[in-house]
């Protein structure tokens, strides 16, 4: 699989012009051309990008940021329920998280069969079927099997739309519906048959990645289908009862089975509302989203995704670009997903139900989204985002304290750190917060970084914050359980710690609390605190290493290894200072010496000869080896920002030489995503490398410039003006560089634009060069907290 994904990779090719040139001649042909922006982007994308056990996506049916995602499983209890290589579906399922490194979800799933049914076991009643018999676009799947069933999916925010087409001759038309076993830990689930053309009930999961070991949400469903039931019957682990209208899990599953007379016609319908509050939200969902038709409810999935790829939209560029990038952009926008019923209610921490003003979102990857694609969805739908933020307060408020990472209703603990903090600051330097929702999440940040909950049975919080607050440092302690988790991950929490308590100053100073904004940016450089100017590696003396509470070093400081840096190593976590590059720059040597050592952590010698190749090589490639590397890792979040740290170099140029190595990693098909796509972080990743803007460092609302790989990016923020970025002559395909940038307000010669600017821009053009040029440099953005 690997080597088929690296002939995918070699079919990119690059190409570097040696002589020095704008490419002003190609901008006019370009014009001539006319780069034109997609009518129906999401005809460019393709769902299957990333299925499988790296990516970690789905191809079925949701909609933008819904609680539903209906989609087909090949497997259980594997990161991957669809896996691309694999040639039997087991079901449909009606809730999936895009790119997780974890088994989850994959709750209440149906499969249409023929004939008696004999068996509640998915392996006895799967169906085959080939991928030429599939059809994939956002908001719909569709496939036949090669028993002659047809399947199609659509869904609604809230409810899943199901259409199964029988072949003639079907002695007997079925609908099975598991409800106990899912794609994760599952612990409880009940199944009732109600009247003749409707099912309901519930399943229990959780434990995600196994960390808590006791974290759980609830999953209901109401289910109707369009046609009476000739028969039924229920099945609770092995034993099917035929007539009996309710089942309960035992130790594996519990389900129901639907016979549909073949004299009643060849196709059968359903309508699956989804809720985690009860039954009675499912069955209210189901009501108000209930459309007329399948097909009306594949056609508005297919006009909200249009209208959601239409806010980046981009022109110019290959078909593969074009297809990569829309695909990665659809993938950007379905988690965090609704949590809230059409009336409000949501499900809180607490495991009770309560009613909000505003849409609930839940499903929150912060330790990843943090880095990207938060950005995304705060630039393109500010409302949105705004729900977001309020959704997480009121965690806080349901659960006592801040979540890391929230799977439905539970804290999973998953992960080191404190990503909530720069999430929230982030959305806060954009102005998106009203006052009281940001003075009322700055005191749920402030006591999560300088206290720790004192019954961790449900959050753990800052576990390191006793000795991080005492040394400067995270003290190392290899203690098991969930509840040691940063301390045993010492070194990245707490440059982790840092980054977030920098961010957070500058949201202190905002709201007016200067002592506690001073407090806090006194500890932006605690990861000076880590820095051993004796430990050498590949020609470069200074790293960081883990310390034990006495300030000695924990375990072995070769920075290749993992040690206490939590999915990574000390030669990729050193770049997670970005909220101070000149002081981390200082430890390092200087700029000059930082930009070498960048250098070789790029290999970029051979980015700048063969940037394929540097890419497949040099860098890490395996979705899961982040362990004993000293290069760059595109797979994995810790080092995103990486290629941006140029900027405060002397050779700004360099990381549009890197962002085109690493275009190269995505590619139009199965195997085309680095990593795990950790609810679109990855995928953000490439959309904001393509469009020549990114913020490399969290909580600051500013964006770094770069060589965009399109002629044309127009923005369209919900609520806002339209900010187009036009790059004459932009090729993805060949080595470019920025030679000047100009916006409504005239030439800049700074490498960066304020969040605020960004939208004021109007039009942002960035003329580009063959070359590599000094534009940009001794003109990045300043320290986090105007160190």
């Amino acid at each position: 699989m690997r080597a088929l994904k690296r002939a995918f990779t070699a079919a990119l090719v690059f190409t570097t012009v040696a002589a020095a040139s704008t490419v002003s001649g190609v901008a006019g042909a370009a014009e001539d051309r006319g780069a034109r922006f997609a009518a129906d982007p999401t005809m460019l994308v393709d769902t299957s990008i990333g299925n499988n056990g790296d990516g970690t996506t789905f191809p079925g049916a949701a909609r933008p940021f819904g609680m539903v995602q209906l989609s087909p499983d090949t497997q259980l209890n594997k990161y991957a329920s669809y896996d691309y290589a694999q040639d039997t579906i087991l079901g449909f399922s009606h809730t999936h998280l895009s790119g997780v490194g974890c088994q989850t979800m994959g709750n209440i799933r149906f499969m249409p069969t023929t004939g008696a049914v004999t068996s509640s076991d998915p392996a006895s009643y799967g169906a085959k079927f080939s991928h030429d018999h599939e059809t994939r676009s956002p908001g719909y799947y569709g496939v036949e099997f090669d028993n002659g069933i047809r399947a199609e999916l659509s869904a609604t925010e809230r409810t899943g739309q199901h259409r199964y087409t029988f072949p003639a001759g079907a002695d007997a038309e079925n609908v099975l519906i598991e409800a106990g076993q899912s794609n994760g830990s599952t612990y409880a689930g009940d199944v009732r048959v109600v009247g003749d053309d409707t099912v309901e009930g519930w399943v229990q999961g959780g434990n995600f990645c196994g960390e808590t070991g006791k974290e759980r949400y609830r999953v209901y469903f109401s289910a109707k289908f369009d046609r009476s039931f000739a028969g039924f019957g229920t099945w609770s682990d092995d034993t099917l009862t035929p007539d009996r209208r309710e089942a309960s899990r035992g130790s594996e599953r519990a389900g129901a089975w639907l016979t549909f007379d073949p004299d009643g016609g060849k196709r059968v319908g359903a309508s699956v509302g989804i809720s985690y509050t009860s039954a009675d939200g499912a069955r209210l969902n189901r009501g108000a989203e209930q459309p007329k038709s399948f097909d009306r409810a594949r056609a508005s999935a297919h006009d909200a995704w249009r209208e959601e790829l239409n806010r980046m939209r981009v022109a110019g560029g290959s078909t593969a670009d074009l297809r990569t990038y829309y695909t990665a952009l659809y993938h950007s926008l379905l988690h965090p997903s609704i949590g809230s019923d059409v009336d409000g209610r949501y499900r809180g921490f607490d495991d009770k139900v309560h009613r909000g003003d505003s849409t609930y979102y839940q499903m929150f990857s912060l330790w990843d989204t943090y880095r990207s694609q938060n950005q995304l969805v705060a630039l393109v739908h500010p409302d949105k985002a705004a729900d977001m933020a309020k959704s997480v307060l009121r965690i806080y408020q349901d659960g006592g304290w801040l979540p890391r990472w929230g799977l439905g209703n539970g804290e999973t603990n998953v992960m080191s750190g404190d990503p909530v903090t720069p999430w929230v600051v982030d959305l806060y330097n954009r102005g998106l917060l009203d006052d009281r929702t940001a003075r009322q999440l700055f005191a749920a940040l402030w006591k999560n970084a300088n206290e720790v909950p004192g019954d961790q049975s449900v959050f753990r919080g800052r576990d390191g914050n006793p000795s991080y607050l005492e040394n400067g440092w995270v003290a190392y302690r290899n203690l098991p359980g969930y509840k040691f988790g940063d301390s045993r991950q010492s070194g990245s929490a707490t440059l982790e710690y840092a980054l977030g308590d920098c961010a957070l100053s500058t949201m202190a100073d905002g709201l007016g609390h200067r002592a506690k904004a001073a407090e806090l940016a006194s500890r932006c450089d605690n990861f000076a605190e880590l820095w051993d100017a004796d430990v050498t590696s590949q020609g470069h003396t200074g790293f960081p290493v883990a310390r034990n509470a006495d300030g000695t070093i924990a375990g072995d400081p070769d920075p290749t290894t993992s040690g206490a840096f939590h999915e990574g190593t000390a030669w990729q976590y050193q770049w997670l200072a970005q909220q101070d590059p000149e002081t981390l720059y200082g430890l390092m040597g200087g700029a000059d010496a930082a930009e070498r050592r960048l250098d070789t952590f790029f290999d970029l010698p051979t980015v700048l000869t063969d940037p394929a190749k540097a890419a497949s090589d040099s860098w890490v490639t395996g979705a899961y080896d982040y362990h004993n590397n000293f290069a760059f890792n595109p797979n994995n979040e810790p080092d995103f920002h990486a290629p941006w740290m140029y900027a405060w170099t002397g050779s700004p140029w360099k990381t549009s030489a890197v962002l085109r190595a690493l275009r190269t990693l995505y590619t139009d098909d199965p195997y085309g995503m680095p990593g795990n796509d950790d609810l679109g972080s990855t995928s953000s990743l490439l959309v904001f490398a393509m469009a020549g803007v990114f913020e490399a460092q969290p909580g600051s609302a500013t964006y770094l410039l770069s060589a965009p790989m399109f002629e044309k990016v127009e923005i369209r923020p919900e609520g806002g003006r339209t900010i187009r970025v036009e790059a004459p002559g932009a090729d993805a395909s060949k080595l470019q560089y920025v030679s000047s940038v100009r916006t409504d307000k005239g030439r800049t010669d700074r490498s960066w634009l304020s969040h605020a600017e960004l939208l004021r821009a109007g039009t942002v053009e960035i003329r580009l060069s063959d070359e590599p040029t000094r534009w940009g440099v001794d003109a990045a953005p300043p320290a986090v907290a105007g160190h």
